[in-house]
C-alpha cells in the first residue's frame, strides 16, 4: 500500500457508521472490490454539518440536505430503499451513537455489489451515514483571514 504524503492530515475517527440499516464498527464499513460504485462512479452524496449550541446539537438544514440527496439519486435513476424520515432519523442516531456534538456528516447513497459492467440496474442501492468531529472546515487561516469564493451560475 502506498504511503501518503507526510503533509496530507488525517481526522478523527468516529467508532460507528451506520450501513443499510444497522451500525457496523467503523474500521468494519467496508464495500467489494469489484461494486459498481468502484468502477464506475454510481454515488451520490451529502455534506452536512452539525453545531454544539446551548440546546445541544444543530444539524445545519437536515430536511433540505435529505430533499437533495433523494433528488440527486433520482436523477442518477436510485431509488433510496429508505424514507427521508428514516435516513433523517439515522443522521441523528449516528451522532447520538457516536457521542459527538459538532461534526461533519457525509450521507452516502451507492450502487454495491451484485454485477459488473455499464447497466447499474442489477447492482443494489446501498445508503451509509458517517460522522466525525471536524474543527474548522477550511482551517484556521481561512477564519481569520477569509477565503476567495465563486457562486455558479449554474442552475439544477
Amino acid at each position: 500500500m502506498a504511503v501518503p504524503d507526510e503533509n496530507c492530515k488525517g481526522f478523527k475517527e468516529a467508532k460507528y457508521i451506520w450501513m443499510n440499516g444497522e451500525f457496523v464498527e467503523w474500521k468494519d464499513a467496508k464495500i467489494h472490490v469489484l461494486s459498481h460504485v468502484v468502477h464506475y462512479g454510481s454515488s451520490v452524496f451529502e455534506g452536512i454539518r452539525a453545531y454544539k449550541n446551548p440546546k445541544g446539537t444543530a444539524i445545519f438544514r437536515l430536511k433540505e440536505h435529505t430533499d437533495r440527496l433523494f433528488n440527486s439519486a433520482k436523477i442518477y435513476r436510485m431509488e433510496i430503499p429508505f424514507t427521508k424520515e428514516e435516513i433523517n432519523e439515522a443522521i441523528k442516531e449516528t451522532i447520538r451513537k457516536n457521542g459527538v456534538e459538532s461534526c461533519y456528516i457525509r450521507p452516502l447513497v451507492y450502487r454495491g455489489y451484485n454485477s459488473l459492467g455499464v447497466d447499474p440496474r442489477c447492482c443494489p442501492v446501498e445508503v451509509a451515514i458517517a460522522v466525525w468531529e471536524w474543527g474548522k472546515y477550511l482551517g484556521a487561516e481561512a477564519l481569520e483571514r477569509g477565503v476567495d469564493v465563486r457562486v455558479s451560475s449554474w442552475n439544477r
